[in-house]
């Protein structure tokens, strides 16, 4: 027997038929619905599910740009039972098939767009495949394939109709989102209904998310950043701006002509927002967005520095998770336009730790997240593990055992190495597997990286391990210096008045020492 006490994704679709029944809450180029037309919509796609006979834990996956849709098909798998498992578009066809043979999919789910791995698809690649359907197309494949169905055929009504009441899946499994899959085989997180609605809380209290809000899409929705947000903006009622996939170009005209006030973003769509707008050659900014949440890394101060001047009403925060926590984990204000010179008061705290404590700031966690650090050794840096209903349920074919930490079944490793201060802040220091191990100590290249960005002649840093007899390795930087600056075996003292601008790994090193970087990390 269903307990209805407990969480599920669909819950928020009352709400969205009658608070917001009559407002547009969706607008995808010219197709715009209202919260009823869009429930309308899920319940007409979940009759079309029973009526092909999709039952709860069944495995229905989905490839598409993003549209308004994708999101009723995807709420609309999980109102009848089924687990949504979004397959990234931009993958080869090999690492869709390889992820599909994880997640034993009966139906895919894909649109008409053109040059990705699924508009060459074939249903037959797949065994566990019975059907394909067409997201956005009326018509029946040419080559009258029987499993191929049209999404508009699916969802016509029957003489017979079906009653419908959101179910769940076992586990209360709603979704398996993929990670990248860059090292072997994509590995499917199972997410929980649970997991989904106190990461969309998490959201709407921090990034303070509500129905007057106008949020703009630019994150795919098979990602986990991407879905969070998007159920965090359905349970809060707000309307959505759809674009297919991020362009800069595109991004900043729907932010203007939509009045967009809230939107999701990684540095680089940062970095390009920036750099199309300076191309314009306008002093023009964007003063109705309220809302920025930053993810996939830490913004430069250069960034932060920009951003604020193109969006001068923004809240700007940073977040840190991952697809296994089911998205964020901590968040940071880096600028509150409410309070006057934030940002400075903000790098003056992170300086003033940064001499006592390695790593970046990431910020505290959310009421919901339990973090504790793994100690290693009498440091109190160590592992960062975590715990709560944000977590995981498992990945898709393991047992939980195979993923979860060493100390308690109950912890998560979320394979980063960090610390905690005593005000309750996350240091994130950098990623266990990419730490260097010389001389016995351990060095992580982040922690590099962030002192020499700091340098005026560099641009670009990579730190790698390489393999050194003595040491077992030896830190080595790749850099890529700015167009004024020269490479010198020659130590030169320089100032300011400088005509000609050089480094060498000398001059460097002794930047690093300038910098409080530990002896042993230098290069």
């Amino acid at each position: 027997m269903a307990n209805y006490k407990e969480a599920h994704i669909c819950q928020c679709l009352s709400r969205l038929a009658t608070v917001r029944g009559d407002a547009i809450v969706t607008v995808y180029g010219h197709r715009r619905k209202t919260g009823t037309q869009f429930v309308r919509g899920v319940f007409s796609i979940a009759r079309g599910l029973l009526q092909l006979g999709i039952n709860p834990g069944d495995v229905v996956s989905i490839s598409a740009l993003n549209s308004d849709l994708y999101m009723e098909w995807m709420l609309a798998i999980t109102y009848v039972g089924g687990i949504a498992a979004p397959l990234n578009y931009r993958w080869s066809l090999e690492e869709a098939m390889s992820a599909m043979e994880v997640a034993q999919p009966l139906l895919l789910v894909t649109d008409s767009s053109q040059g990705y791995w699924h508009s060459k698809f074939r249903i037959d690649y797949v065994p566990s495949l019975l059907w394909h359907v067409l997201i956005d197309s009326m018509s029946v494949d040419a080559k009258g394939t029987a499993t191929i169905f049209a999404a508009e055929l699916l969802k016509e009504p029957t003489e017979r109709s079906v009653k419908l009441d959101y179910v769940w899946a076992p586990e209360r499994a709603a979704i398996i989102c993929f990670t990248s899959g860059t090292t072997g085989r994509p590995k499917g997180a199972t997410i929980s209904h649970s997991a989904i609605v106190v990461q969309s809380l998490a959201k709407i209290a921090i990034v303070r998310y509500n129905e007057n809000d106008i949020y703009l899409h630019t994150a795919p929705l098979c990602h986990i950043g991407g879905i969070s947000s998007a159920m965090a903006m359905l349970m809060a009622g707000g309307s959505h701006v759809i674009i297919p996939k991020f362009e800069a170009k595109k991004a900043s005209e729907a932010i203007r002509e939509h009045l967009v006030t809230s939107f999701i973003t990684v540095p680089t769509m940062m970095a390009d927002l920036i750099s199309f707008i300076r191309t314009k050659q306008t002093s023009e900014n964007f003063e109705t967005v309220k809302k920025i949440l930053n993810g996939g890394g830490t913004l430069s101060v250069d960034l932060i520095e920009n951003a604020t001047k193109l969006f001068p009403r923004a809240m700007l925060l940073t977040a840190y998770g991952m697809t296994e926590t089911c998205s964020s984990l901590t968040f940071l204000t880096l600028h509150d336009p409410t309070k006057e010179n934030h940002f400075q008061q903000l790098c003056g705290f992170q300086k003033s730790h940064s001499s006592c404590q390695e790593g970046v700031c990431i910020g505290m966690s959310v009421p919901h997240v339990e973090l504790r650090i793994s100690q290693e050794d009498s440091s109190n840096t160590g592992k960062i593990l975590t715990r709560g209903p944000h977590v995981m349920l498992r990945y898709w074919g393991q047992t939980p055992s195979k993923h979860l930490g060493p100390l308690q079944e109950t912890w998560l490793d979320t394979g980063d190495i960090g610390h905690i201060d005593d005000h309750g802040n996350l240091w994130l220091i950098g990623r266990a597997e990419d730490r260097i191990k010389s001389g016995g100590e351990n060095i992580f290249p982040e922690e590099v990286e962030a002192v020499l960005s700091q340098h005026p002649g560099i641009s670009k840093i990579v730190v790698v391990g390489v393999p050194d007899s003595r040491l077992a390795e030896i830190v080595v930087a790749c850099i890529k210096l700015k167009d004024n600056w020269h490479w010198s075996d020659i130590c030169f003292n320089h100032s300011s008045s400088d005509k000609v601008q050089s480094v060498s790994s000398e001059t460097l090193k002794q930047f690093c020492r300038e910098k409080n970087l530990t002896g042993y990390a230098l290069l």
